[in-house]
């Protein structure tokens, strides 16, 4: 063999490496391939699920349409239209309530009255989201014995049923058989990662970012076609290079722990003496997931020393909150020191407007104050802080 047919054959077999290296690099990341959105995201518009598509290979869309018996999401309407328009398969979730068989049997039939008049087409997934506090105290058989009741009647309406929780409930808090089930669940970097794969999908985010759409989303991955029901989208993503990328970069963490920092466990109950911040990080510069009100009791299981503040990590349904303590005399961080607070039960059809000029305050005001912004869905019985 002469030195040039040899020098090509070396070039080509590099490349055919190289090729191969970065197959199986992008393999690692997570993929975006259904994004879900409520009206804690606002009004969305066709460009943005069109860029969703096009630079992130988003395929499916799950929209909210309702919660409980009362609660319609606003912008359900919008979402399933401008998400058609894009060339995305549309869904929809309800968020569920209900701790008996007829209340499960109700939310069905809200549901999907709800999601008929939102313009959601038959055949679409109208899955149940189960993770409220109501179902966290039922038994499994209880739960299981709802959640069917809930997807037969949801078939009723032409829609096809599934569960959605967090991997923390999958098969504890209920059953979620193979080839079935949307589950929950945020590793703290996602590439590399493959969880749940024996369900029809994986969120594995709750904080993605697009380019051209404010706030963080809900994204997942697919591992079978039932959210897309088989249908192959007749509009590709235009750059796909894009789409490899901007994948990649989603699955990269931002928020990791000082190097110098280390988490202990510290499995302890805490009842907090006054409203703390709830937050997504161990940072005071992270957003506020909520304010706990005075009395609220605390379980942790991680403690860690981090920018001048002892902090403590609470498990929840999808992820981990974290509160600030002192880091000497284990004092709380006060949203007002000595503060007393007046609070406000939210009664059927309340609205931050309305809850805000009773009493006298903007509605972004009264949202800030409970770590929540105007878009942050309310319902019956939540407890809001007005003084």
């Amino acid at each position: 063999m002469n030195k040039h047919k040899l020098k090509a054959l070396i070039l080509m077999v590099g490349a055919i490496f190289m090729a191969f290296l970065m197959v199986n690099v992008t393999s690692q990341a997570a993929r975006m391939d259904m994004v879900d959105v409520s009206n804690n995201n606002g009004y969305m518009s066709t460009a943005e699920y069109v860029s969703m598509r096009n630079e992130f290979g988003v395929k499916a869309l799950t929209v909210k349409i309702s919660e409980g018996t009362t609660f319609k999401d606003g912008y359900a309407a919008s979402n399933i239209a401008n998400g058609q328009a894009a060339g995305l398969y549309v869904n929809g979730y309800h968020f569920a309530h209900y701790t008996t068989k007829a209340q499960a049997i109700a939310e069905a039939d809200f549901a999907g009255q709800t999601a008929k008049a939102a313009g959601l087409p038959v055949g679409a997934v109208l899955a149940t989201d189960v993770e409220a506090e109501e179902q966290g105290n039922l038994s499994k058989a209880t739960n299981d014995r709802n959640n069917v009741a809930f997807m037969q009647e949801i078939q009723k309406f032409g829609y096809r049923a599934d569960i959605y929780t967090s991997g923390s409930w999958a098969n504890n808090k209920m059953t979620i058989k193979g080839k079935t089930g949307w589950v929950a669940g945020y590793p703290f970097v996602p590439a590399g990662k493959q969880w749940y794969t024996n369900n029809n999908a994986w969120q594995w985010s709750g904080s993605a970012h697009f380019r051209i759409s404010y706030g963080g989303f809900d994204v997942s991955q697919l591992y079978t076609n039932y959210y897309t029901a088989g249908q192959k989208s007749t509009v590709k993503p235009t750059d796909k290079d894009a789409v490899k990328a901007n994948n990649q970069a989603a699955n990269k963490h931002t928020s990791k722990p000082s190097a110098s920092a280390k988490w202990v466990k510290e499995k302890k109950t805490y009842t907090l003496k006054t409203a703390v911040k709830l937050r997504t990080g161990a940072s005071t510069s992270s957003i506020a997931i909520t304010i706990l009100p005075a009395g609220t009791t605390v379980k942790t299981d991680q403690a860690i020393i981090q920018g001048g503040y002892r902090w403590v990590r609470q498990p929840r349904f999808s992820g981990y909150g974290y509160l600030a303590t002192g880091p000497a005399n284990n004092s709380l961080e006060y949203v007002k020191t000595g503060a007393s607070h007046t609070y406000y039960a939210v009664k059927a059809g309340d609205s931050w407007w309305s809850i805000a000029h009773h009493n006298g305050l903007s509605m972004t005001t009264l949202a800030s104050q409970n770590g929540k912004s105007i878009y942050t869905t309310i319902y019956p019985g939540q407890r809001l802080v007005v003084r």
